[in-house]
């Protein structure tokens, strides 16, 4: 074991986009670790959960702390597990499919843990958020609303729905470590890429002490810069409506998710239809188990130009859905998102092939050349 975690070679050109999965592994303990003294004060019961939340800010003995941390702590883990999911795009890590599927489940699980997470406060936006969210199963034919039912534990979110959500948020992060665990093993028994592609074995080096302190140091720097936003900027995450106790009767002005949720509902709102949005909706995230079938193998398009102003500006669409998510359905946002949606998908399903034959044409030509 200590040879897979620790003492493994690597390659010795990785640069700092190869950090992100550290971050992502620190954050993640750490939302276990402040989540698990949270749950110290919850209750699972619709009259008592916003109060209780309320108390914890204000009356108990660095109450406050806990709660800012660990919401801070997921803005952590999304923002490194976006970044991480972009460098391996970026360089086509998708070829190491056994790393690359047990990855894309970790972003899966993480999503779901995430949305439960976020009804638990039983705010006005809370309450109407799941509402929403959940509703999206009922378009599915046959077994949809069932489906409904058997999530909120009745014809309404309420506490069943609560119990039920608390009970899968309290447990699948331990089943999310398990994950990202298994990911890190498998990453050290296949071998981690870089960019330059191939190396020479005389080019690699241990991970320890090398890539160990340059993994820390990583870490500490994303921990001061989030810091200053949880203790300077504590409130700028949250929405005003969710510091309203959950009414059924009162309907927030502009129904919207936590910001990373955002690109995905503003792909979910480009569709007219239910059924389609549902089905867009979860394929913004079942996309990646995809790429390794759709595209080349060991492909190196990243060392083409143009696949890097294909790849920027896709980035570029990936956080204008995200704004776009956060604002009404009105013009020109409804556009810029369909636009953006149909940019998303054909990226991912396209443009790396493309770019796969155009590379290969020409290093055949410059051979012959």
């Amino acid at each position: 074991l200590f040879r897979l975690y620790i003492s493994f070679p690597i390659p010795f050109n990785i640069n700092v986009w190869w950090n992100w999965g550290s971050v992502i592994l620190f954050s993640l303990i750490f939302q276990i670790f402040t989540g698990f003294f949270l749950s110290f004060y919850y209750c699972g019961d619709s009259s008592f959960s916003f109060s209780l939340m309320d108390l914890c800010f204000r009356d108990i003995s660095f109450g406050f702390v806990l709660m800012l941390l660990h919401s801070t702590g997921c803005m952590i883990y999304f923002f490194a597990l976006y970044m991480h999911i972009f460098r391996g795009l970026y360089y086509g890590s998708y070829y190491m499919l056994s790393v690359w599927v047990i990855g894309c489940l970790l972003y899966f699980f993480s999503m779901a843990v995430a949305f439960l997470g976020y009804i638990l406060p039983w705010g006005n936006m809370s309450l109407w958020g799941a509402t929403v969210i959940t509703n999206l199963f009922s378009a599915i034919p046959y077994f949809g609303n069932s489906l409904v039912v058997w999530l909120w534990g009745g014809y309404s979110v309420g506490t069943p729905t609560l119990v039920r959500f608390f009970s899968f948020h309290f447990i699948l992060p331990f089943f999310l470590l398990f994950l990202a665990f298994l990911h890190l093993l498998l990453l050290h028994l296949n071998g981690s890429s870089n960019p330059l592609g191939p190396v020479l074995k005389s080019r690699f080096v241990s991970f320890d002490p090398y890539f160990t302190l340059n993994d820390l140091l990583g870490i500490l720097f994303v921990v001061l810069i989030f810091s200053f936003v949880a203790f300077y900027f504590p409130m700028m995450e949250y929405d005003s409506s969710n510091f309203i106790e959950a009414n059924s009767l009162v309907t927030p002005s502009h129904i919207k998710p936590e910001w990373y949720f955002l690109a995905a509902y503003a792909v979910l709102r480009s569709i007219p239809s239910k059924l389609g949005g549902v089905i867009f909706l979860f394929l913004f995230v079942f996309v990646y188990f995809l790429l390794p079938f759709f595209h080349s193998k060991n492909s190196y398009v990243f060392l083409s130009y143009f696949w890097s102003v294909f790849f920027y500006f896709w980035v570029f669409t990936f956080f204008a859905l995200t704004l776009i998510g956060g604002l009404p359905v009105s013009s020109p946002y409804v556009f810029l998102g369909i636009f953006c949606t149909f940019y998303y998908f054909v990226f991912l399903f396209i443009i790396p092939d493309w770019f796969d034959c155009l590379f290969s044409f020409m290093i055949v030509k410059y051979l012959h050349s």
